[in-house]
């Protein structure tokens, strides 16, 4: 790691949420630090993947990361792109979209970092030091750190949207199309949260 940190004092991480539901944003996060901001880190939950986390790990995750934002020892913006935005221009476009928005927050000059992305996520030409690493949101802290801040962002508005809409159960399923979920719209018809091109 440190070889490719060399033409940056800080590193990035990107990771995307929200990718496969049928309801719901999608939601891109940028997380940013010092390369020897994890050999400081005081908690005893295990650093990973989001989805591999239990949801208190990853508020557990979340709130550490907060504190620590505060502190000025890190940053990270959410950026999201809305089911409508998703149904007008493709999931890539709006993952796009996203994914520049949240580079913006909190990047000032592309050539003094180092973004990694998870999967197959690209930054903007501009950022000329960048690697995309497969499953990198497992394999690498500073990806982690983005897929945990983008994940419970996400879930803490799907669940706003569950007292919103009571009848969908947006709380339970985030989005996702599952049996339950399904079961709703065949009774209540889509709502304004739904991408429509996603329904099967």
């Amino acid at each position: 790691m440190d070889k490719n940190t060399k033409n940056g004092r800080y590193i990035v991480g990107i990771d995307e949420v929200g990718r496969g539901p049928i309801a719901g944003p999608v939601a891109v996060g940028a997380f940013i630090c010092k390369l020897e901001f994890f050999d400081s880190i005081s908690i005893d939950t295990p650093l990973r993947d989001s989805k591999k986390l239990t949801k208190k790990q990853r508020e557990k995750w979340f709130e550490y990361l907060k504190l620590e934002k505060e502190k000025g020892n890190c940053d990270f913006a959410v950026s999201m792109v809305n089911a409508e935005w998703i149904d007008k221009v493709g999931i890539v476009r709006s993952i796009k979209k996203a994914l520049e928005s949240s580079l913006k927050k909190v990047v000032k000059d592309p050539k003094e970092v180092f973004v990694y992305l998870d999967g197959g996520l690209k930054a903007p030409e501009e950022f000329i030091n960048q690697e995309t690493i497969i499953k990198g949101d497992e394999l690498h802290s500073v990806i982690s750190c983005a897929s945990i801040v983008a994940k419970v962002s996400r879930d803490t508005l799907m669940s706003k949207y569950g007292e919103e809409h009571p009848e969908y159960g947006f709380e339970n399923h985030v989005g996702y199309g599952t049996k339950a979920h399904y079961e709703a719209i065949k009774k209540h018809g889509v709502s304004v949260l739904h991408r429509k091109t996603f329904i099967n």
